[in-house]
């Protein structure tokens, strides 16, 4: 018998609401069972038995990281069954960056009331992340907080945890000169910006669900367009190009992620001409007057993730990305000189 507690109902927490959510979420979270999942959710910790086979000294890699205020969309779109494949890309697709296979997700929902199938619909995205990323959800939480979020509000953050055998571990210190950038491109703005995007389309007072021809789909759809998950890509393209380093980029564009993928002494030469930016790009910096540099300062600009590879492997790579589904190209070169990122 499932216990309750009509004493914490009246407080504002609905313990009943909580099993009802879990039962709702099964049938998602058993789409990303993967082996080495040892049980199912529902104990007090997910277990995951590793298969090292092939790993000869093998290193965990862990990524943590929340949807951001781009969930503001989702309350005002009433839709939320996509902001978990967010919450998952923004994890794993930091640990690829490792040259790690993300093996298990977690994610934490905080919410001001327990709506169990608005809950299910969250956990549908995160196990839709999983399955993109071939990892397991094994377990997370859901905390329902009356009075410290308001009830149609909830907060999403999620943890990932990967592995790599030490000596395939990707290292921006190989990096060298003449190398080359191989853009694999992004879905959109991703999840990273919105405090930004949401005051400049003043989400707050238009009608999101009106058609936007710029855009091919309305306000609110492109806004709440899924992050990409790069991780099967990223894993197929190691096996057959030598990957010197990798990078995610998230919040801060161009000129704050790509310099963590190079080592000291060496800049990204891009030439603007070669960026394939989508439209949403374009609309944003134009109703909100935002310059250049702060558009490749905040924003994606349409490249997701960057690898890093010989020039004579450029071409290979891109062949090899395309295989996998990834309309990548050819972004810029690693020239000696400077720190970080030249927009030529």
């Amino acid at each position: 018998m499932k216990s309750a507690s009509e004493s914490y109902k009246q407080a504002g927490v609905d313990i009943t609401a909580g099993y009802r959510a879990v039962e709702l979420m099964k049938k998602h979270v058993s789409r990303t069972a993967i082996p080495g999942v040892v049980e199912g959710i529902g104990g007090f910790g997910g277990l995951f038995e590793m298969d090292l086979t092939g790993i000869s000294r093998p290193v965990l890699v862990s990524g943590t990281d929340g949807v951001g205020t781009k969930l503001k969309i989702a309350f005002l779109m009433d839709k939320h069954d996509t902001v978990g494949i967010d919450c998952v890309a923004m994890c794993v697709n930091d640990v690829v960056c490792c040259g790690a296979k993300p093996l298990i997700f977690l994610d934490y929902i905080a919410c001001g009331k327990n709506v169990p199938e608005r809950i299910a619909d969250i956990v549908k995205g995160v196990s839709e992340g999983c399955v993109q990323a071939g990892c397991a959800l094994v377990g997370g939480e859901t905390a329902e907080m009356p009075g410290f979020y308001p009830e149609d509000e909830y907060d999403l953050a999620g943890f990932s945890v990967g592995v790599v055998d030490r000596a395939k571990i990707l290292d921006r210190e190989r990096v060298q000169a003449g190398d080359v950038l191989v853009a694999l491109p992004s879905s959109g703005l991703h999840s990273n910006g919105f405090s930004l995007v949401r005051r400049v389309f003043d989400v707050e007072k238009r009608d999101l669900s009106a058609h936007c021809d710029e855009l091919g789909a309305s306000v609110g759809e492109a806004l709440l367009t899924p992050t990409r998950i790069y991780v099967k890509p990223i894993l197929a393209l190691m096996e057959k190009a030598n990957v010197r380093s990798v990078c995610h980029i998230t919040g801060g564009g161009f000129y704050e992620n790509i310099p963590r993928a190079l080592p000291s002494g060496l800049t990204a030469r891009i030439e603007k001409k070669s960026v394939q930016t989508p439209p949403i790009f374009g609309v944003l910096a134009k109703l909100g007057n935002i310059p250049e540099r702060d558009m490749f300062n905040t924003f994606n600009m349409g490249v997701g993730m960057c690898a890093i590879v010989p020039q004579t492997e450029a071409d290979g790579a891109v062949r090899a990305l395309r295989d996998a589904g990834e309309n990548a190209y050819i972004l810029g070169q690693v020239v000696p000189g400077g720190e970080g990122v030249e927009l030529v």
